[in-house]
């Protein structure tokens, strides 16, 4: 019995060292099985990050007023961050009831005397998602364990500075007043004063950037200071919107371009034949298709008529509304941001709707309060109740009453700059990019109705990957090469439009190459993306 044991187990080794000689090499399939897995033990052995301390001797805007600002260290973030500050500015210096909060970190490059502001939009929504998810000197990612250096950081080309704003966004304070941009352009203005003077900043170039519903925000702001006729504090000289709300957006910018969107990137939705028909036919009979064909064209035909959506009186009309129905059936994971999103949805540190329940949210933590100098307030992404008081009135129904910026501002920010950047990117549905294009050939500047040519010169991005490099050693491709073609660029009388490939909303977010080339035109680093 037990030499037939013995027997047994020797035949099993032959046949397992057999199979182990035969098989050392897995084939073509098994080895492309195998290849995440060796590409993740890679990103797990790099090399970690070197702690680059910067004595405080060394921080050009610490002083005797800022040091109450300066930020030491955050939680979690295991590495040195710089020069920074955070916490609340008042409005008006003798009522502290009513501030902004704002984060501020000035270039690790060359000194500049110049200040980009950030704000996200919502409206109400904090601008430390475009901190700590976009453009900040590090980004926790959503889906991730820790926040990394971020080597796309515009604080590598100039001073930024994000703002919770309107009143009651984020670490804000204060009741909201407002019914108007024009009421928040002008506390900004106010605070952006205090701010300065705070800090020692006199005389500096200003660039207003955001995104989504900041692109009301922006133009306003902007305005604001050229009207301010200051330019020790209000030197504007440029804008950027990303994915912006600057026209009728219910209509122009999802309605009358959802049909043309959905059968763009018809693999993606993957609706089937009868529903498409059905949207096709709505997109016809409801004027969409008419509406498209006469005034999205190069040049610009004419004024575009007035024209909303109604939810209500139109419900029949409303494509938008079915389409994003439609794709949540088949996807429930389905992100009108970012269309490509599939389950499982990844947790977010931010405390985003996608988040699955996994720990206290990042900035509502009393830890990251007391680093930050926030007040000890309960922390949202986005406020639970509107920031504006308006009730359902105004253009895009959120209580905000002033006129589209495509009207008045926005024209007057790009004759008054000639350096204004609208870029929207190609898998955003809550602001579509023909929606966007539309927008514009329905504004004047400069003496001329939209743009004269059809845009059609490419975005090529010879920014090398400084990121997931070591991804392409794995696959055996070339490291530290450029993105290639990855939108279309246009310039006219003073703005240039963007269109960015393989993006969602949050652009420095998903494409943060191409903002980073965005930045360098704003900023007159470069005359062309």
């Amino acid at each position: 019995m037990v030499s037939h044991s013995f027997a047994i187990i020797a035949f099993l080794a032959s046949g397992l060292l057999f199979d182990q000689l035969s098989a050392a090499k897995p084939g073509r399939f098994g080895q492309m099985a195998r290849h995440p897995h060796r590409i993740a033990e890679q990103m797990m052995n790099l090399p970690k990050l070197e702690h680059r301390a910067t004595a405080s001797s060394q921080y050009r805007f610490l002083n005797s007023d800022t040091e109450r600002y300066l930020v030491h260290s955050l939680p979690e973030v295991n590495f040195d961050i710089g020069e920074m500050y955070s916490g609340l500015v008042p409005i008006d210096p003798n009522n502290e009831s009513r501030a902004l909060f704002f984060i501020f970190q000035p270039t690790i490059g060359s000194p500049v005397d110049e200040i980009t502001i950030w704000m996200n939009g919502g409206p109400g929504c904090t601008s430390l998602e475009g901190f700590f998810q976009e453009n900040g000197r590090f980004t926790w990612m959503k889906g991730t364990l820790k926040p990394v250096e971020n080597p796309y950081s515009w604080v590598n080309l100039t001073n930024m500075l994000w703002v919770d704003q309107p009143v009651g966004t984020g670490y804000s304070i204060g009741k909201p007043t407002a019914t108007s941009q024009e009421e928040t352009a002008q506390d900004f203005i106010q605070f952006f004063k205090n701010f300065q003077t705070t800090f020692g900043i006199k005389k500096f170039k200003i660039y207003v950037t955001g995104e989504s519903y900041a692109g009301r925000y922006v133009p306003y702001i902007s305005a604001a200071m050229l009207d301010a006729k200051d330019p020790d504090y209000y030197d504007l000289k440029g804008a950027l919107l990303y994915d912006p709300c600057i026209g009728q957006y219910d209509y122009a910018q999802q309605e009358a371009t959802t049909f043309p969107f959905v059968q763009q990137n018809a693999n993606l939705f993957n609706f089937n034949q009868s529903f498409m028909e059905q949207l096709e036919s709505l997109h016809t009979s409801c004027g969409y298709e008419e509406f498209l064909g006469k005034y999205l064209v190069f040049p610009a035909a004419d004024v575009q008529p007035p024209k909303s959506f109604n939810s209500t009186t139109q419900a029949s009309c409303g494509v938008f509304g079915m389409a994003k129905t439609a794709a949540y059936n088949l996807n429930p994971c389905f992100d009108v941001y970012e269309i490509t999103s599939m389950c499982p949805m990844a947790w977010d540190v931010m405390g985003l709707i996608s988040s699955a329940a996994k720990s206290t949210t990042y900035f509502d933590r009393s830890d990251v309060k007391e680093a930050l100098h926030a007040p000890n307030i309960n922390w949202r992404a986005c406020a639970i109740l509107s920031v504006f008081v308006g009730g359902s009135a105004g253009p895009e129904g959120e209580g905000d009453v002033s006129a589209n910026p495509i009207e008045h501002v926005l024209p007057q920010v790009i004759e008054a700059t000639n350096r204004v950047l609208i870029s929207n990117a190609d898998y955003d549905m809550i602001i579509i990019t023909n929606g966007t294009l539309l927008a514009i050939q329905n504004m004047t500047w400069n003496g001329k109705l939209g743009f004269e040519t059809i845009p059609n010169k490419p975005v090529n991005i010879g920014i090398p990957d400084l990121v997931y490099a070591n991804m392409s050693q794995a696959n055996n491709k070339t490291r530290f090469v450029g993105q290639g073609i990855m939108g279309i660029q246009h310039c006219e009388r003073g703005l240039m439009w963007a269109e960015t490939f393989q993006s969602g909303h949050m652009q420095p977010e998903y494409q943060p190459r191409v903002a980073y080339r965005h930045l360098e035109w704003l900023l007159g680093r470069t005359e062309e993306i």
